[in-house]
């Protein structure tokens, strides 16, 4: 039983070492460790005095790990292990080893296996003609063959592979290192390299270069980029990727870091090209979060780009305006603070002309706070704010700055009255004191106060069908009045309204704090909701506004000119998780559309589509002469287990053109990731021309943390 007790004791080293590596022989610890493995085996005997042998079916257990062999012999005289396969070892972490036989010494510090397999992270797949283990760290693994492609009898040769005459595995750094590698695709050699280095598997972030993309422009010609990862510690790590084509040099970069209290990250680029020949462009966007003190919370944001033209000529953004912020906030149950200064610069060729006629910095402040006094009931809501914008100009009117204290006090309270009836009453009061300059039409200081009040009655109604469906009707009336008493200020913040089942029943539905609904007025409004066991629900709503003559404070285009708004019709429609529908639309008494918007997708195993359809009437005061009438399409189609196509487009309906489209062709197995796009761009302005970009990547996944699909050629 000695015997017994000393391979025991020599197998618990051995695992343990297991656990720590993914080979056999990997183990850091004496034989004399405390941790016991668990032995089982058809049959264990013992040979005179100096051998001991397990065989037949011998499992061996230690902590989540486990190994299977056909036999263990441990001599006393040799003081070896001998195993007998075929041998499997598999790890919690999906590490597996398989191998044909093994020797190992009795402190299992070094040994050898031979037709051995190794498998890292369920991926890589590394077969050798021998493995030895060497200093408790390094794999040595010779005649090699690597690839995370899937190798059967349906499928005996892989789609990619590495030959190497060496591979040395660094278990501590995470690094496989190729010596003689010969690269492969579907056993064609393709290139020959003396030194390849590359992260094993579980290695999420490492040194070195990505898979590169070919990427055609029209504008820039035919490129490449190769981008190069920089692992610069645990918390941070940058990406520089040339970019080099016809007619431009590139270098494009992202750098992100962690803190212990937020995290940054940076993106830009900067080029020497043929279309500004005599200019450096470049553009850099940044952005960050940090936590403070007192549930305090900093951000910043950060735009900038050298013309207006680059982000489109690139690719790389389709905004057409940059802002440039830094913010303080906080957010409590009853507490709201905010803090912010910003900055905008537009890229839009209509306003380039009078850019210094458009604010560029605002500075905001607001406080809120929630009160509930017990001799009042329901919830009282006090805020104050701040805020103030300029314009570069210093001319008369065009050049206006405006700044603005505000305070505000309002007060909400509901009841459940007969048969179900909810009754809401609300009523506040805001006051704002301005300050104006560069604007003769205006008094430099003067203020205003609106006082409102209002009062809705919901009917909520309910009832289960003999289906099991659940029906929700709702109706609502709703009466206010509001009244802005003093001077009259410039409209500022509050020229584009939005009139939606969200504002349908609002003391005041200007977005700013510039205008204030006059008058009294009424709204009514009628929901139906409906729930369906089968998983399908759909909410259908209506309502109008009605208010007193003489006021006619909205524009045409916002619904809500004159003394009746347009009919606002709104559905929320959802079927089983797979078709979604959501619409509004506004609708005059000849069921003339003054705005419509309507989204919808539908959502497959192996297909999905989208679109989206937005139409508004023209409307002078909101500086939009002609009408809006838009449509975009997103779609794709799994239509393998490998290939997958898409497709995307814009149109501009009113000018019978398109704006956008695109179409991409992937493929994705277990072991590649082949991504082909081609996309247009159509629209030309005296900033940017119409441009075809053409872009194609080839990814060998199983390094580095990147996974292929499931599905394989040998199915299962």
């Amino acid at each position: 039983m000695r015997l017994l007790r000393q391979l025991r004791t020599s197998l618990s080293a051995l695992w343990r070492g297991l656990a720590m590596a993914a080979a056999v022989v990997t183990l850091s610890a004496p034989p004399a460790l405390a941790g016991q493995a668990s032995l089982i085996a058809d049959s264990v005997r013992v040979e005179g005095n100096g051998a001991l042998i397990a065989q037949g079916n011998v499992v061996v257990l230690y902590e989540g790990t486990r190994l299977t062999a056909t036999r263990v012999v441990y001599e006393k005289a040799t003081d070896k292990l001998s195993i007998q396969g075929p041998i499997t070892i598999a790890r919690e972490d999906g590490t597996v080893l398989v191998a044909e036989a093994a020797e190992l010494s009795s402190d299992l510090r070094n040994g050898i296996l031979k037709s051995a397999r190794l498998v890292l992270d369920e991926q890589l797949q590394i077969a050798a003609a021998q493995i030895n283990r060497v200093n408790d760290r390094y794999t040595q693994m010779s005649r090699v063959t690597a690839s995370s492609c899937h190798v059967c009898k349906s499928n005996p040769v892989p789609l990619w592979q590495i030959r190497a005459d060496r591979v040395v595995h660094d278990e501590k750094a995470r690094q496989l290192y190729f010596h003689g590698a010969q690269v492969r695709v579907a056993d064609v050699p393709i290139f020959y390299l003396p030194r390849l280095r590359l992260p094993d598997p579980t290695l999420k972030r490492a040194t070195g270069f990505l898979p590169p993309k070919i990427r055609t422009s029209s504008t820039l010609g035919v490129g490449i980029v190769a981008p190069f990862f920089l692992r610069l510690g645990d918390h941070a790590d940058v990406t520089l990727s040339p970019f080099l084509a016809a007619k431009t040099t590139t270098l494009e970069l992202q750098y992100r870091q962690a803190f212990r209290a937020g995290d940054i990250m940076f993106t830009g680029a900067v080029s020497q090209d043929s279309v500004l020949p005599d200019q450096t462009r470049y553009y850099v966007f940044g952005k960050g979060q940090f936590a403070l003190p007192r549930d305090y919370t900093l951000s910043f944001e950060l735009q900038e780009v050298s013309d207006p033209a680059y982000l489109l000529d690139y690719g790389y953004s389709d905004q057409d305006r940059l802002r440039n912020a830094i913010t303080v906030m906080r957010a409590r149950r009853d507490e709201f603070v905010f803090g912010g200064i910003t900055r905008y610069d537009t890229l839009r060729e209509s306003e380039l002309p009078i850019f210094d006629q458009l604010p560029f910095a605002q500075i905001d402040t607001f406080y809120e706070r929630r009160l509930f006094p017990p001799w009042l009931g329901g919830e009282v809501r006090g805020n104050l704010s701040w805020q103030a914008h300029f314009r570069e100009s210093s001319a008369d009117i065009l050049g206006r700055d405006v700044a603005r204290l505000g305070a505000g006090l309002s007060w909400h309270r509901d009841w459940v009255g007969p048969a179900g009836i909810v009754i809401e009453a609300e009523a506040g009061v805001d006051a704002n004191v301005y300050w104006i300059e560069q604007d003769s039409r205006f008094v430099s200081e003067q203020s205003f106060a609106a006082p409102s009040a209002g009062v809705t009655l919901r009917w909520p109604m309910s009832r289960v069908t003999s289906s099991g469906a659940v029906d929700i009707l709702e109706p609502i009336a709703h009466i206010a009045w509001s009244e802005q008493v003093g001077a009259d200020v410039p409209n500022e913040d509050s020229v584009f309204v939005e009139f939606d089942e969200a504002n349908l029943f609002d003391l005041n539905r200007f977005p700013g704090q510039d205008r204030r609904e006059d008058g009294a007025r009424a709204a009514v409004g009628l929901s139906w909701t409906r729930h369906s066991p089968s998983g399908w629900a759909f909410t259908l709503a209506a309502g109008r506004v009605f208010r007193e003559g003489g006021f006619d404070q909205f524009t045409n285009a916002s619904g809500l000119a004159g003394d009746r708004s347009d009919w606002l019709l709104g559905a929320h429609v959802n079927m089983g998780g797979r078709f979604a529908l959501q619409g509004r639309a506004l609708l005059d008494d000849d069921f003339a559309i003054t705005k419509s918007e309507t989204r919808a997708a539908y959502l497959a195993e192996d297909f999905e589509v989208s679109a989206a359809h937005i139409w508004v009437i023209e409307d002078i005061a909101e500086n939009r002469p002609d009408p809006t009438h838009e449509l975009r399409l997103d779609g794709s189609y799994q239509f393998s287990d490998f290939w997958r196509v898409s497709a995307d487009g814009s149109f501009d309906l009113e000018a019978r053109q398109a704006t956008r489209a695109g179409l991409g062709l992937q493929y994705q197995n277990e072991c590649l990731f082949v991504d082909v796009s081609l996309s247009r761009r159509f629209t030309s302005s005296t900033n940017v021309t119409p441009t075809t970009d053409f872009g194609f990547k080839v990814e060998l996944t199983g390094f580095g943390g990147a996974r292929g699909k499931t599905a394989h050629k040998c199915g299962g």
